[in-house]
C-alpha cells in the first residue's frame, strides 16, 4: 500500500504545509495629519531603534531584498509604511525608527510625533512588535516605547534581531531579559541567516487571527 495516502492516522488533522505570505507596499504616510484616515483592515505594527535591522528583517519576512531600503545610515525611515500582506490581507506597519541622535531635534519630534498618533490613533493594531538588538542589554527608549504601547492596551512582542552576531549563551542571557521583562516569550531572529523569519510569520498571524498554513495534499512534501 502506498504510504502517502493514509499519511495521517484515523481521527487526526491533515499535515499542514507552510506557505510564504506575499508582501507589497500599500501606502505611505508622511504627515499625522494623513494618520487621521489611517486604512481599514487588522494591523500589526513594528517599531524599534533606526539601527535595529527592521528594514532587513523585513526584506527578510517578505523573501525580497528590496521591498524596505536598508541603509547603511540609522535612521532612514520617516514615514509610517503600510504593506499588505496576502493572502491573509492584514497590513504590517512599519514605524519611524527611534534613537537616532544624530538627527536633528525637529525630525526626532516629527518621526516620534508620527509614532504616538499611530498607535493612539482610532485604528490601533492587535499588536506591536518590537525589534531589540540581541546585543543589547535592555535600552531605556526600547523600555519606554514598550511602557507606552501598553498603556494603550497594545500587547507587545518582543522580536530579538542580529541572532547572527552572537554566541549561544548571549542569546539565551537575552531571551530570558527580555521574557522577564514583558512576560512574552522572545522570538529570535537573524535577517542574514533567516534564522525564525518562519516562526514570526506564524506569530503574526496567530496575534492577526490569519492562518499561515494550509492543508497539505496527501504524499506532498
Amino acid at each position: 500500500m502506498d504510504s502517502a495516502v493514509n499519511a495521517n492516522p484515523p481521527g487526526e488533522r491533515p499535515a499542514l504545509k507552510w506557505t510564504q505570505p506575499v508582501v507589497e507596499l500599500a501606502g505611505t504616510v508622511y504627515t499625522q495629519k494623513e494618520l487621521a484616515t489611517p486604512p481599514a483592515g487588522v494591523q500589526i505594527a513594528l517599531a524599534g531603534r533606526s539601527n535595529v535591522g527592521k528594514s532587513s528583517l523585513l526584506n527578510a519576512l517578505a523573501g525580497r531584498k528590496q521591498l524596505a531600503k536598508v541603509s547603511g545610515t540609522p535612521g532612514k525611515t520617516r514615514s509610517v509604511n503600510y504593506y499588505l500582506v496576502h493572502p491573509w490581507e492584514i497590513l504590517l506597519v512599519d514605524l519611524p525608527g527611534y534613537g537616532y541622535a544624530k538627527a536633528a531635534q525637529g525630525e526626532r519630534r516629527q518621526w516620534g510625533g508620527l509614532v504616538q498618533t499611530y498607535l493612539s490613533g482610532a485604528v490601533k493594531p492587535r499588536a506591536l512588535l518590537l525589534l531589540l538588538d540581541i546585543r543589547l542589554e535592555p535600552q531605556k527608549l526600547d523600555m519606554q516605547m514598550a511602557t507606552y504601547a501598553a498603556s494603550l492596551a497594545i500587547p507587545v512582542e518582543p522580536v530579538l534581531t542580529k541572532a547572527d552576531k552572537v554566541n549561544r549563551q548571549q542569546r539565551n542571557r537575552c531571551q530570558k531579559t527580555w521574557e522577564g521583562i514583558l512576560g512574552v516569550a522572545a522570538i529570535v531572529t537573524s535577517s542574514r541567516d533567516r534564522e525564525g523569519i518562519r516562526g514570526l510569520w506564524e506569530r503574526i498571524a496567530a496575534l492577526s487571527g490569519a492562518s499561515g498554513t494550509e492543508p497539505a495534499t496527501a504524499g506532498a512534501p
